[in-house]
């Protein structure tokens, strides 16, 4: 498995990616109708970078962004969200992307990760971050509208790093 930066030609099979994901309405907070526009928007557009985890064949396998987790002062905080291609799941793919991803924080000087909303009945993404040193730092009560279990618990996760 490789991981690159998204490039233009690869929307089409992203958006195949997160789609079934976004209209699921069990990990992420974007509207089940979000249209193909506002998911570019929102997983190419606003995100500082955004990559594809991709096979020997140039298949993506998943992909992930990385952008700042808030402006100005909090800006040395990073975000990433992260989608497997179904196909691929189990596969060490997120994991993969995860640990890349902290690489590359790094690289682009952020100090820290946070998760904002990881879903708490998304127990394999719970068991993968902490898997990669995450920890909970704090519970959101019914804070996500899951679109079969109704009002569940949210976590926020986070890891340091580097020195601050």
């Amino acid at each position: 498995m490789n991981i690159r930066l998204f490039a233009s030609q690869d929307w089409p099979a992203v958006w195949h990616i997160i789609q079934p994901v976004f209209r699921a309405g069990e990990t992420y907070a974007f509207s089940p109708d979000i249209t193909e526009q506002e998911a570019y928007k929102v997983w190419i557009e606003i995100p500082k970078t955004t990559f594809v985890a991709v096979d020997e064949n140039d298949t993506i396998l998943g992909t992930y962004y990385i952008k700042p987790n808030q402006p100005a002062l909090g800006s040395h905080v990073c975000n990433c969200g992260y989608i497997v291609a179904e196909q691929a799941r189990g596969q060490g793919v997120a994991s993969t992307m995860c640990q890349h991803s902290q690489t590359e924080a790094v690289a682009q000087g952020f100090k820290a990760m946070q998760f904002n909303l990881v879903v708490s009945t998304n127990e394999k993404a719970v068991a993968a971050w902490k898997k990669q040193g995450f920890d909970i730092v704090g519970t959101l009560p019914k804070a996500f509208k899951h679109m079969k279990l109704g009002f569940v618990d949210a976590f926020i996760m986070y890891k340091q790093l580097s020195e601050v």
